[in-house]
């Protein structure tokens, strides 16, 4: 029977040196492969359908394709270094549909009523700490909502990734694709440069942009409640988590006509179907169009 649990460690190694996978990735990869070899010792076909079913009963749709797509990769590894002879996926069915959950999104003037707020405070302040971690906040608000990218991509956002000079930001997303996003709103241009000339010298020690009040990166967690914080002080009684900004940097585009081949690219997406999600919640654009456009509403009849 084939060893397969020896090769695990190459896998990871291969995944992290040659992929460029994302620690958080690798560390997921991990846990998916040890629960794969406590429920079986082979990669049969037998017991990968075997596996399905459990999955199927244990889990939401997207975990289980998450750990199903784990496998998979895994299993493309093994080929590739020539350490199995088929792949015992073939002719396996391993569709697992999800529901269509529309992403959440953040109505325009609650973005507006937010990114204000966040200037009070800077005019607010009442002592320099105080003026530092509003301009900072205020800073991370309207980077988040002006590239549409993930919270986490902020937070580990290296210092000579940002170009004040050039205005642009270099994000590095899942599987370590590149992306190059324009930085083209004045005000958007002055904070980042604020906050840059207020922070610099724990940005050049820490190498990362945003950093915390001990000089370390910025972690997800911080910016989450420093959001629900402002949430909470300029009475948005709406729960707004980092990630619907990116929902609503796409949809609003969406909504003023871009090319969604051009949010696909802005947003990092490898395939147009994850962008295409987008389309469903635009209906009220859709609703303008009919009502002002439709050729129905040039007859006269009657």
């Amino acid at each position: 029977m084939f060893e397969y649990k020896l090769h695990i460690d190459e896998f990871l190694n291969y995944c992290r040196y040659h992929k460029k996978l994302s620690d958080k990735t690798i560390r997921a990869y991990k846990i998916d492969l040890s629960q794969y070899g406590v429920f079986s010792n082979e990669l049969s076909k037998q017991a990968l359908w075997d596996y399905i079913e459990y999955l199927n009963k244990k889990y939401k749709p997207k975990t289980a394709k998450r750990k199903l797509a784990t496998l998979k990769a895994f299993i493309h590894f093994l080929l590739l270094q020539d350490l199995i002879d088929f792949n015992p996926f073939d002719k396996l069915e391993t569709t697992i549909k999800e529901p269509l959950l529309l992403p959440k999104t953040i109505p325009l003037g609650v973005i507006a009523k937010l990114i204000s707020f966040s200037y009070q405070q800077i005019v607010f302040a009442k002592s320099d700490y105080q003026i530092r971690s509003a301009v900072r906040n205020t800073a991370i608000l309207e980077l988040l909502f002006a590239t549409g990218a993930r919270v986490a991509e902020i937070c580990t956002l290296r210092s000579d990734n940002v170009d004040l000079l050039g205005n642009s930001v270099k994000f590095y997303g899942k599987g370590s694709k590149e992306r190059i996003i324009p930085i083209e709103n004045f005000a958007v241009l002055s904070i980042l440069r604020k906050y840059h000339s207020l922070f610099e010298k724990e940005i050049l020690d820490s190498g990362y942009f945003f950093v915390n009040k001990l000089g370390r990166r910025m972690t997800e967690q911080s910016v989450r409640n420093m959001i629900n914080f402002y949430c909470k002080q300029c009475g948005v009684d709406m729960h707004i988590t980092p990630h619907m900004f990116r929902h609503s940097f796409a949809t609003l585009l969406l909504e003023e006509d871009v090319d969604i081949r051009y949010i696909q690219r802005m947003l990092g997406h490898s395939s147009i179907t994850t962008t295409q999600i987008y389309t469903h919640v635009t209906s009220a654009k859709q609703k303008e169009i009919l009502k002002i456009k439709h050729p129905r509403n040039k007859l006269n009849i009657g």
